[in-house]
């Protein structure tokens, strides 16, 4: 089985992004199935990894960072250019960990495979 982690970096402000909410799906053929919901921590982890137990398939992460970048106090356009950052990606049988990051800021992201 394979783990799944994730944090959240602030590139505002150059710290962790914390109590950002999380939604965790997967994908049975075009259907969306919701696995859970977590928020990160101050440290912009998850104190469980996402997943324990995930097998190989299509999965997304929803990171609300519309909320956390309102929360700080910065002004965001109506509707905000980015309020939920989406970032669907494949699990490989036989990998044991995957961690996928996200940088932010309310006009950008970037992601990658992460250690």
């Amino acid at each position: 089985m394979t783990t799944l982690t994730t944090h959240v970096l602030d590139q505002v402000n150059g710290l962790p992004g914390s109590h950002i909410t999380v939604e965790v799906f997967k994908f049975d053929g075009e259907e969306r199935l919701a696995l859970g919901s977590v928020t990160t921590n101050d440290d912009g982890r998850t104190d469980a990894p996402l997943l324990s137990d995930a097998t190989s398939g299509k999965y997304e992460l929803v990171f609300h960072v519309g909320d956390y970048f309102r929360s700080k106090g910065l002004s965001l356009t109506e509707p905000a250019f980015l309020d939920d950052v989406v970032i669907r990606f494949g699990l490989a049988e036989g990998m044991d960990h995957y961690h996928v990051p996200l940088l932010a800021s309310p006009y950008g992201y970037a992601t990658y495979r992460g250690s």
